[in-house]
């Protein structure tokens, strides 16, 4: 593990490749396209109170869309409007509908008094009717005494 620190010899190094740069030939400008205006903003650069150097693009503020015209009458005006107008429409079939439930309240109300009065005539035609014998235990009295309101047969 501890072994001597050797120094490197002249066979060491022949198993190891250089390689050496070589420079690039000159490359001629290519011609610059005309830029067109307003398509590349310009660079800013701040310098900061410490004295450090920002640089960056030069953002513009962002322009708020145009606001569209208001119409002349709101529309809230205008949903009122037709609300009005949807509830005139409607008033005709309401008052027929009011007119028919009131009919139709008169009619049960008179059918209800004719079935009262029907049943009452019946009632009172079973009740005073005299059809003979109706029924019960009839016993012929021939001489009986009562004294003190006390029957002895």
């Amino acid at each position: 593990m501890n072994e001597p620190l050797r120094r490197p010899t002249a066979y060491d190094t022949a198993g190891v490749e250089v390689h050496r740069p070589v420079p690039l030939a000159p490359v001629p400008a290519a011609p610059l396209a005309p830029v067109q205006q307003g398509g590349i903003p310009s660079v800013a650069s701040v310098v900061l109170p410490d004295g450090r150097v920002v640089t960056g693009y030069a953002v513009a503020p962002a322009q708020p869309e145009p606001v569209a015209a208001k119409p002349a009458v709101s529309r809230a005006a205008v949903n009122v409007a037709l609300g009005g107008v949807g509830f005139l429409a409607v008033c005709g079939g309401l008052f027929l509908l009011t007119a028919f439930i009131t009919a139709l309240t008169a009619l049960v109300t008179q059918l209800v008094i004719l079935a009262a009065v029907l049943f009452s005539g019946w009632a009172a035609v079973q009740v005073l009717s005299a059809r003979g014998h109706r029924g019960g235990t009839t016993v012929n009295i021939r001489k009986a005494t009562f004294k003190r309101n006390h029957f002895h047969g």
